[in-house]
Formats: structure tokens, sequence, C-alpha cells
């Protein structure tokens, strides 16, 4: 991940370049600072998280149910083409195959994947390939629901927007009743 002083630099130079002296602006001059520590924490924070890690200690259970799902799980996220930043929540779920993972080790998974430069198609995959991978699931699906600001913003013709992806992995892609449990009821 970047340095603090490289981001802060990229900072003043991207205010410089749009016609803005922080060095002047005295409502610029923390601006450096301040959108620096909040790209490291929640926009870059997901590149040091590692999903085997996260899903590595896992709860053995007495009994596998057929799926677990997990609704509402808060995210956000920056696009990487316009780094605008976008939001919404996360519904996850597995087929659990002798290990369960805790419901708090899911909105973290979540986390790994949205706190990045990332398309929230490539998130919704992610999230569920890294079920099947590093907790051995039979099956994993999630779906996403998100305001993209770069849809939203401009003219503001879009934004009551609302941009839906899923994606599913393993035996799920196989069972439409668990992928209606999924898509269905979502907030």
């Amino acid at each position: 991940m970047p340095g603090e002083a490289e981001l802060r630099a990229a900072i003043e130079g991207l205010l410089r370049a749009a016609g803005r002296d922080p060095a002047r602006d005295p409502d610029l001059g923390e601006t450096a600072r301040r959108v620096s520590q909040l790209w490291r924490t929640e926009f870059l924070a997901g590149y040091e998280m590692d999903p085997a890690a996260i899903l590595g200690d896992p709860v053995r259970g007495e009994a596998d149910p057929d799926v677990v799902v997990v609704r509402g799980l808060r995210f956000h996220a920056m696009c990487p083409h316009h780094l605008l930043p976008y939001r919404g929540v996360a519904h996850v779920a597995y087929m659990p195959s002798g290990k369960l993972a805790g419901f708090g080790r899911l909105a973290e998974l979540v986390d790994c994947f949205t706190k990045r430069l990332t398309l929230q198609e490539r998130a919704t995959s992610q999230i569920a390939e890294a079920l099947c991978a590093h907790l051995g699931a039979r099956g994993a699906g999630c779906v996403m629901e998100a305001e993209q600001l770069c849809l939203a913003l401009p003219a503001e013709k879009h934004d009551q927007s609302a941009v839906i992806t899923s994606a599913f992995a393993g035996e799920m892609r196989d069972r439409p009743d668990l992928k209606a449990r999924i898509l269905e009821n979502r907030p």
C-alpha cells in the first residue's frame, strides 16, 4: 500500500492541477492528510486483507445446514474507472462442507474485496469464489446491490438507480432454489 507521504503529495498535486492551492486556501490545509487517511483505511485497506486468513479458522459444525445466508452486509468501495465511491449491501450465502464461517468473518470477507479499487461485478465474484476456495464450501453465492455515484452524479439523471450483481460458484450454480433464496427479499 502506498505510504502516507506519497498519497498526501498526490492529493496536493491533484488539488493544484484543479486550480486550488492547499497552501493558500485555509479550507484545504488539512485536506491531503484527511483524504490520505480515508483512502488508506477505507478504499485501499482490502489489499492488505487475505481471504484465506479470514476464512482460515472455521467453526466445526455439528451438522451442515443446506445453506447459510447472511443478508444486508453494508459495504462501500471505489470505482476504478472514475475514482468515485459506491455503496450498498451484500447478501452472502454458502453451502457448508463440514466447516462453518462465523458471521463476522463473512462481513470481513466482504470488506476484503470491497475496500479496494474494484468493480462491483469483480467483488461479487471474488466473494463467492473465496468461500469455495478458502472455506471449502460446496457452493457459494453473493448478491450486491449498490448505488454507483458514477451513474448517479452526472446531471442526477439516474440518482435513484441501483446496480445489482450476482455470482454463484460450485454447486450453487446448479441450484435455482438456493439462488432464488438469495436473490429474493433484498432490502
